[in-house]
């Protein structure tokens, strides 16, 4: 399934009913009697955010959305039956604003919230008990865009090939594609840690970042709006420079571009991560990484060989749990 984080759809809440007029006759009424019902209203347009559903694909695809007119009313005072409620759901975490005005309408940031976005229209009066008849309501018109923001509680961030893809692969369930090639992790991965029996958490594999992602380059920003919700970053560096980068150089720079694209991103809780140390070369460009960053706590691992697992998955429980 693609995964698709942006849709701009259009909705239209239904139209009330029409009220009834009419009049009630018997041959011992010397005037006939009102007696037309209500119109019914029209059916609201609700989003409700759904934990089995992970992307916007199908807005993509269907951009118009109508909910059902209200019942018209009709003799005998009857009132027209109430139309249905158009429910659409989204994915948890996805955020809804006003296209036109950008106004926020809402942040569905749990399973099973909801709102209503577009409201129907009242059902039109009838003529019951003298009352002067009214046209119905017409239900509301809003063209509405949706983004969605995955909810993770660790995000993994790094250069292209920095071993994201495996880790994940090794502490969680979910069976992410891995090459030796960049860009293999296209679009964010989710997979749940199962730390302990009473304790697990969520982690996404953000695609690989690139200098001068937070201006967009590489699709950049598009992903690292994915990390704003994570309460911790692990920033994966490829120790062993196996892409002829330095290592330093490629922490500094992906911490640059999260201070660039977000000051509060730049400040969440963070875990470095040195990745392939079962490598040539990775002793000692940890060695120079240290000596470049003397204040900060490096985990190591290899992503591959599972080793070093052992001290970063209590790391993030520690943290998570703190």
């Amino acid at each position: 399934m693609a995964f698709v984080d942006e849709a701009r759809i259009f909705l239209k809440a239904g139209d009330g009913g029409k009220g009834c007029e009419s009049f009630y006759r018997d041959k011992h009424m010397r005037h006939p009697r009102p007696d037309g019902g209500d119109g019914g209203k029209g059916g609201d347009i609700v989003f409700v955010a759904d934990k089995r559903i992970h992307t916007l694909l199908d807005y993509r695809f269907r951009q118009h959305y109508k909910a059902h007119r209200g019942g018209h009313g009709s003799s005998k005072g009857k009132k027209g039956k109430t139309a249905e409620d158009l429910i659409l759901k989204v994915p948890v975490g996805t955020i809804l604003r006003d296209f036109d005005t950008q106004h926020l309408i809402k942040d569905l940031t749990a399973d099973g919230h909801s709102v209503v976005v577009a409201k129907g229209g009242k059902g039109g009066r009838g003529n019951k008990n003298n009352r002067t008849p009214a046209l119905p309501g017409l239900g509301e018109e809003k063209t509405i865009h949706l983004e969605l923001k995955l909810i993770a509680d660790v995000g993994l961030v790094g250069f292209p090939n920095a071993g994201k893809s495996t880790l994940i692969t090794k502490i969680s369930k979910v069976k992410s594609k891995i090459a030796s090639y960049p860009f293999t992790t296209k679009q964010p991965i989710l997979g749940v840690v199962q730390a302990r029996d009473d304790f697990s958490f969520i982690v996404a594999d953000l695609p690989g970042l690139i200098e001068g992602a937070h201006q967009g380059k590489g699709l950049g920003d598009r992903f690292l709006k994915h990390a704003e919700r994570t309460k911790v970053l692990v920033h994966v560096v490829d120790m062993a420079g196996t892409e002829g980068r330095d290592p330093s150089e490629d922490y500094e720079k992906i911490s640059s571009e999260l201070r660039d694209y977000s000051g509060k991103l730049f400040l969440k809780n963070k875990i470095i991560v040195a990745n392939k140390m079962d490598c040539e070369g990775a002793k000692e460009n940890l060695l120079r990484f240290k000596r470049r960053h003397k204040k900060k706590e490096i985990i190591e691992i290899s992503a591959l060989e599972g080793q070093g697992l052992d001290r970063l998955i209590p790391k993030m429980v520690k943290i998570l749990s703190g």
